[in-house]
């Protein structure tokens, strides 16, 4: 595959080139009573309509990485079957789930990270980026096993004008981990809070969390402002000030504070449920991301997919611009040692499809 035709597939996938202003991915994460975790997230992409597709990869499936001179980059075989979803071509994962309830997802991170540059002599060792989700979800069942494998290899971009992600990693326990690749070291980090969007680094986000300290459910006490009394001019006064933009720090703000107040449901399929609907809140209208005019009329969204995965359960749930119903993969009815590689398109008719009601 020639070098341009790569940065053509690259720069189509979630907004993940730097002169691209489409750059809007939000991750949650959702526990619920009975100790299921639900990984849930956003795919955004304001150009135009990108090919989403979903990925059945069996057990024992032969697997290379890309390289900026061809698929010659490391070799790998599939210890694990997997569904991933992918944009433009199969191999680009942009998240999934294995059957060891392994959950694996990349999110835009433009400005702060930097890889290892291309090495031919050591490509047998080198791994795309965009397919980090595949390696990892082919062979591994926990975080650890992330920490330990991904050191190994040379994650690099395929083309150098391509921007860097940054990766989360979500184990059936509920561990989840983030990796940053920074002036081309790996950084792992522990993410009990749960949530991930883009630049600049996890740590910062935390830390950018204690200018919204006053950020409260519910609504402020009425009181007295010197000869004036104070009244709430209706619920939720009390998140006042929260962000409202698109900004990957407003919107890890938001997403942080829904998640946090959501109530706890009882078990992963009201889990799977609640992230949908808080979700619903970074669902991006077209024409906000682009200059004036210069949106796209085919783009019912900007946010093209949401996915959520029940790593207790091994079940992979989505819906698309096009379709709001949810869909699920079901991992446990999928038999990894028979089941032939295979893609499939995340919406095989591009229409919403609305429900009549007959009166009667």
């Amino acid at each position: 595959m020639m070098k341009t035709q790569l940065s053509t597939l690259l720069l189509a996938t979630c907004g993940l080139a730097s002169q691209v202003p489409a750059d809007a991915c939000t991750g949650i994460t959702l526990k619920s009573k009975d100790g299921a975790t639900v990984a849930a997230r956003t795919i955004e992409w304001a150009e135009s309509v990108m090919n989403c597709m979903y990925v059945i990869v069996p057990k024992n499936q032969e697997l290379q990485s890309l390289t900026p001179t061809g698929m010659d980059g490391v070799k790998f075989k599939s210890k694990y079957g997997f569904v991933g979803l992918a944009v433009e071509q199969k191999e680009f994962m942009v998240e999934g789930l294995n059957e060891k309830g392994l959950s694996a997802g990349l999110f835009y991170f433009p400005n702060y990270g930097k890889y290892q540059p291309y090495d031919a002599t050591q490509k047998d060792k080198c791994l795309a980026d965009f397919q980090v989700v595949s390696y990892v979800l082919s062979q591994c069942e926990s975080v650890d096993e992330v920490k330990e494998i991904l050191p190994k290899v040379r994650v690099i971009n395929i083309d150098p004008r391509s921007s860097t992600v940054h990766w989360r990693f979500t184990e059936a326990s509920g561990r989840q981990i983030v990796l940053e690749i920074v002036n081309e070291v790996m950084h792992f980090y522990e993410n009990p809070l749960g949530v991930l969007t883009n630049s600049p680094g996890i740590e910062w986000h935390w830390a950018n969390l204690n200018n919204y300290i006053n950020l409260q459910p519910g609504s402020v006490p009425e009181h007295s402002f010197g000869p004036l009394e104070m009244k709430n001019f209706g619920h939720g006064s009390g998140m006042l000030g929260l962000p409202g933009d698109f900004t990957p720090p407003s919107r890890f703000v938001r997403a942080a504070f829904f998640q946090l107040t959501a109530p706890q449901q009882t078990d992963a399929e009201g889990s799977i449920f609640q992230a949908f609907h808080i979700l619903n809140n970074f669902d991006i209208p077209t024409g906000t991301e682009v200059a004036w005019g210069k949106a796209s009329t085919d783009l019912p969204s900007a946010t093209q997919f949401t996915v959520a995965s029940d790593t207790h359960n091994r079940m992979l749930y989505y819906r698309t611009m096009y379709n709001s119903n949810i869909r699920c993969i079901d991992l446990k009815r999928v038999d990894f040692d028979k089941v032939k590689y295979h893609a499939r398109a995340l919406d095989e008719i591009k229409k919403q499809p609305v429900e009549m009601i007959t009166i009667r």
